[in-house]
């Protein structure tokens, strides 16, 4: 095992607790912070600390796992927040989905203070975490990514390095915007076909054989037919992300006629099925042509 003993999260729900449970398989001590004091609405299995700050103190390295800028931003400062705890030459790997611009911010900010960061959002939902299968997309120097390699092979079964700090935050957007882009057309196509007659049942199967739909899609599809959608990855989480996508897309003049509108169903979806699995939408397509 390298140096790192103990390692930090900052936030600690669905994804961040399956990757600590193999940090401390591999060895590792873990502690964790959440406003609640919980972990996925249960009772921690690790130590959970009252601040920020005292993970800092107390980790070799920390790992920031928190659904946006805003939530990012409120546990970096006060007199509690991460920066009054961080050492010089600490280790930050940064796993949340935000904005390029807060990437951009929170390297310059640890840069200040001698602090080594890396953004490291993952690819991958619940069932890839559970088994330490996740692509772990890594935006930074080489020689942080070297450093922070016994992590990531904990938790990750391949390191994408994407190039220097918050390039990774960039790809990450591209992965998620073709995930939820995909699962649009997918529900669209579902919708005209059960409103044409085809047989639901004859649909959903047909679906699971096509080569064209990946893997991960078909899991959605079978979610859908099922009408089950375990919170993989919440439909609130997906939403957020392809607003972050077509923000960054308007910043750099890339039109996103296609991940607009997909945007707008998930948002739609998300006033419906907010804490499902984002292939609720299937399931919000199919209750949309029962309406009608």
């Amino acid at each position: 095992m390298s140096s790192i003993r103990t390692i930090g999260f900052i936030g600690y729900g669905a994804m961040a607790s399956l990757m600590g449970r193999n940090l401390i398989q591999a060895g590792h001590d873990v502690v964790a912070y959440t406003p609640s004091g919980r972990s996925n609405g249960a009772e921690a299995d690790v130590p959970m600390l009252a601040s920020p700050r005292l993970v800092a103190e107390k980790s070799d390295a920390i790992i920031l796992c928190v659904p946006n800028d805003e939530a990012e931003n409120r546990t970096l400062h006060g007199e509690d927040g991460l920066l009054a705890g961080l050492r010089h030459s600490q280790l930050v790997l940064d796993t949340s989905t935000v904005s390029p611009e807060q990437a951009d911010h929170l390297a310059a900010l640890l840069k200040e203070r001698g602090v080594a960061v890396l953004d490291t959002p993952m690819s991958g939902s619940t069932p890839e975490a559970e088994k330490g299968a996740l692509i772990m997309l890594v935006g930074g120097p080489e020689d942080t990514v070297e450093r922070a390699r016994p992590i990531l092979d904990c938790i990750g079964r391949i390191t994408i390095h994407a190039g220097p700090a918050g390039s990774a935050a960039r790809l990450k957007l591209v992965v998620n915007g073709i995930m939820g882009g995909t699962l649009n057309i997918i529900a669209e196509g579902i919708a005209y076909g059960l409103a044409s007659g085809v047989e639901r049942d004859v649909l959903f199967d047909a679906l699971q054989e096509l080569a064209v739909i990946s893997p991960h899609h078909k899991r959605k599809i079978g979610m859908g037919q099922e009408r089950n959608f375990p919170s993989q990855f919440p439909t609130r989480l997906m939403s957020k992300d392809m607003g972050l996508l077509l923000e960054a897309g308007r910043r750099c003049g890339v039109p996103m006629h296609g991940m607009a509108a997909a945007s707008q169903n998930l948002a739609f979806s998300s006033r419906h099925h907010a804490d499902d699995d984002y292939s609720a939408l299937i399931a919000q397509m199919e209750q949309n042509i029962a309406n009608r």
